[in-house]
């Protein structure tokens, strides 16, 4: 197959600003209330969660954006991963996934198939059946997926329905925005861009399934808002939290990188959303940029009961998860988020 180069920046760094997001979305009117619809984009939700039946409810999402990496099958994987972690997040199974590909008619149809094919791959590693799609013609590349879920309707769980006392768990390490943006300009090493794929492609599934074992009282995965947008949509103005920043797991390099400035726009709109609600004490600019960055197909970020939450980390940890234990959820003070 020929080396094509279609990578401008993609993933996640290629969404809108939360903000300019939610004042398009606080636009839209509201049609008759549904009863059924246990979750819409109200809440700033990972996905609309559907009750069909007492103990069956529909979790219905969709992500799609351009490349990331060179590679078209990595880059299928990484969407598809990207896109399935949204009905892990909502405490859901993957049932069903539809493709979305945008696609310029002169490039080499063999690059659709692999990523394609990538896609595919990590449908069927998630459980799920791969039931069709839609393709148009566009002048740059973007693939994605919609796909359907189910879960119980008593055990979604929600982003915004945190407790004081509960304990944040972080299942992935955080930094693979800036690694691309490095890697994009030919400065991030071949080991850090390896982790960095292999986190992208590593479904949540499993940290989804250990986590269905204990109380969960909150969830969100980190995707293109970074680590404390999701947190700050999570606390939904009713609380704060106290992150333990040398406790956050984060990839080989990524502080070296952020401090030769190899940083997303996408990142600095996260900064001017959140940094009001953020109290940083002795850290790093480095640090602070890690915690801003975009991430693509990041790891679930967990709000659990205090009693559950070393047993839970422990059995994620025993299962290669790059999981840890990052802070722990206030009554509401002076700054929603204290990062020390």
């Amino acid at each position: 197959m020929e080396n094509i180069v279609f990578c401008k920046g993609g993933g996640c760094t290629a969404k809108l600003g939360a903000g300019v997001l939610s004042r398009v979305l606080g636009m839209l009117p509201r049609g008759p209330v549904d009863e059924n619809l246990l979750i819409g984009y109200d809440s700033k939700d990972d996905a609309a969660v559907y009750k069909v039946a007492e103990n069956v409810a529909i979790v219905q999402t969709l992500d799609f954006f351009p490349p990331m990496v060179e590679d078209p099958y990595l880059f299928g994987q990484i969407a598809a991963t990207n896109a399935l972690s949204d009905v892990f997040a909502m405490g859901g199974e993957v049932k069903t996934a539809l493709n979305i590909v945008c696609f310029p008619e002169d490039m080499d149809l063999n690059v659709l198939g692999r990523i394609l094919q990538g896609g595919a791959e990590k449908v069927i590693e998630a459980g799920g059946t791969l039931a069709g799609g839609h393709s148009i013609a566009d002048d740059g590349v973007k693939y994605g997926l919609s796909v359907t879920g189910v879960v119980h309707p008593d055990k979604i769980y929600a982003n915004n329905t945190v407790q004081t006392e509960d304990v944040l768990v972080l299942t992935k390490k955080l930094g693979v925005g800036i690694i691309c943006t490095a890697n994009r300009i030919g400065e991030a090493s071949a080991e850090s861009m390896a982790e960095a794929v292999q986190s992208m492609t590593m479904l949540n599934k499993t940290a989804a399934e250990i986590s269905r074992k204990y109380r969960v009282h909150a969830c969100t995965d980190v995707t293109g808002f970074g680590f404390l947008g999701h947190l700050h949509e999570m606390l939904d103005g009713e609380f704060s939290c106290q992150v333990m920043a040398e406790q956050i797991p984060v990839m080989q390099n990524v502080l070296a990188y952020a401090d030769e400035f190899y940083l997303t726009a996408a990142a600095q709109k996260n900064r001017n959303h959140v940094e009001s609600y953020v109290q940083f004490e002795n850290i790093s600019f480095a640090m602070e940029e890690v915690l801003f960055d975009p991430q693509t197909s990041g790891g679930l970020l967990l709000a659990v009961d205090p009693a559950d939450a070393e047993s839970m980390w422990k059995e994620m940890q025993e299962a290669g998860l790059p999981a840890a234990i990052v802070g722990k959820i206030t009554e509401k003070n002076d700054f929603e988020i204290y990062v020390k």
